[in-house]
């Protein structure tokens, strides 16, 4: 597709700006990965398409990416107050395995969801575990920088000497009292300050610690995002992504860790999803209401027709999350397959017109999704190329390939589907239905319509070309 301005939502400044990276014609990426102490769940999976079509927009405008992700496999504790106990062990506690089989376990299956719904792999995949040295040296900057300070449970960053710590996510320093947003630690000097290295308990082992300057211990959940995105994409860098949960707290800190460090900012664009959510509340492992790929296979629902759903919500709403609304996806996405296969069969070359039409389709959908994701826009503007009486369907296939290299949904890989039958009773059915329409007896047609979609899961549609059936 032709390179065309592109607009992104960029959370420091609230707004949408013209996106400009640091080498021209090249992107640096970062994207908040899971802690994997679980299964992988459908606000994460929303998450990830989000960031999959991010990157499939800037590479259709012609921009090369590198891409990193992290593994967060120790240190995200059960509370932001920097207290509780260590997700992973915690877990690993409770299935009876090792912290590093758990961790393997969820990583494996997060990746496996991830192919399913098409989600490209980063360039890059950094587990916590394995960058402890660079976290440790992070830490120590800071600590010369006189950032830092000791407590019994760990080495902490000292939020107030970072001027712009409220700045991110719009903090009233002054009102924020202690436990409005943390739970309460009469050893920090400030309710934000937050733990770089937590030290193990004296009385137990745990299963993931390490030696460090300052005692036997491991990583702050904050310290691993900072130390493996600089490792990997410099001091400076274009995009770093996440769930707006993460701009309070997280991300927050991640800031302060990092800009204190090197003396500038580091990250240029900073890019938030919204939440999925089931009746009303946010979906997430901690509230146990939620959804993963293994309940999505189960219902026999193709994993893209998920995707698809995630289209149609812009990335910064919320989206309420309805097994109806994922049956409209699939049935939407059969449909979209189906006409996909229809107009790969139509062998006439495009005419001069149905270039022209298809190249002003073409820069709409580009507008679209160049303007910070607009995917509800982009699915409209392809649904009306589909539907397009005035255009040839050799055109319209063409142009649904270069939709889909934003989409995602695999267009390329539709096979028409195997030549089925109908039984002598249904087949008679069919035809009965089709003489009460021709007979204008449109009640007795709507009734054996019902039942073959009750007793013989049969689908009738009615087009210009004829009666057409489809089993469910």
């Amino acid at each position: 597709m032709k390179n065309s301005p592109i607009k992104l939502f960029n959370t420091a400044a609230r707004a949408k700006q013209a996106f400009k990276p640091l080498k021209p014609g090249h992107v640096g990426m970062y994207n908040c990965g899971p802690t994997v102490y679980d299964y992988a769940h459908l606000g994460h999976f929303r998450a990830y398409t989000f960031v999959d079509t991010l990157k499939r927009v800037l590479a259709a405008s012609g921009y090369k990416l590198k891409t990193v992700m992290n593994i967060t496999d120790v240190g995200h504790l059960t509370s932001d107050a920097d207290t509780g106990e260590d997700k992973m062990e915690k877990a690993a506690a409770e299935k009876r395995m090792t912290a590093w089989d758990l961790a393997a376990f969820y990583t494996t299956d997060f990746f496996d969801a991830m192919d399913k719904l098409n989600i490209a792999r980063p360039d890059i995949v950094c587990k916590a575990t394995e960058h402890i040295p660079q976290m440790i040296e992070l830490i120590k900057k800071l600590e010369k920088k006189g950032y830092t300070y000791r407590t019994s449970d760990g080495i902490y960053y000292d939020t107030y000497k970072f001027k712009d710590y409220a700045k991110f996510a719009q903090l009233n320093l002054k009102q924020l009292q202690e436990g409005a947003r943390v739970e309460p630690n009469p050893e920090k000097r400030n309710p934000p300050d937050f733990a770089l290295w937590k030290f193990s308990p004296k009385d137990s082992k745990r299963q993931m610690e390490w030696e460090s300057p300052w005692g036997t211990g491991f990583p702050g959940w904050h310290i691993e995002c900072s130390a493996m995105d600089m490792q990997y994409l410099g001091d400076r860098f274009d995009i770093h992504t996440g769930g707006i949960d993460h701009i309070p707290i997280h991300h927050t800190n991640e800031i302060a860790q990092s800009d204190a460090a090197v003396g500038h900012k580091v990250v240029q664009y900073w890019m938030h999803n919204e939440f999925v959510m089931v009746e009303g509340s946010k979906m997430s492992k901690s509230r146990k209401n939620f959804y993963t790929m293994a309940d999505i296979e189960a219902r026999g629902v193709d994993p893209l027709a998920l995707r698809y759903l995630f289209l149609t919500a812009h990335y910064r709403s919320k989206m309420n999350f309805t097994w109806g609304s994922l049956s409209d996806a699939e049935r939407a996405l059969s449909t979209l397959r189906e006409r996909t296969m229809e107009f790969k069969a139509d062998k006439k070359k495009p005419q001069r017109g149905d270039v022209k039409k298809a190249a002003a389709y073409e820069k709409e959908f580009m507008l679209a999704v160049n303007n910070d994701l607009n995917t509800p826009i982009a699915l409209a503007i392809m649904w009306a190329a589909v539907r397009d009486a005035d255009l040839a369907g050799s055109a319209k296939y063409e142009l649904l390939m270069k939709f889909d290299d934003v989409l995602g949904l695999r267009l390329k890989d539709v096979k028409p589907a195997r030549k089925e039958t109908l039984s002598d009773e249904v087949g008679k059915l069919v035809k009965m239905r089709e003489q009460f329409r021709k007979d204008g007896k449109y009640a007795e047609a709507d009734e054996v319509r019902k039942r073959l979609d009750s007793e013989f899961g049969i689908v009738i549609e009615d087009t210009v070309k004829g009666t057409k059936w489809k089993k469910k």
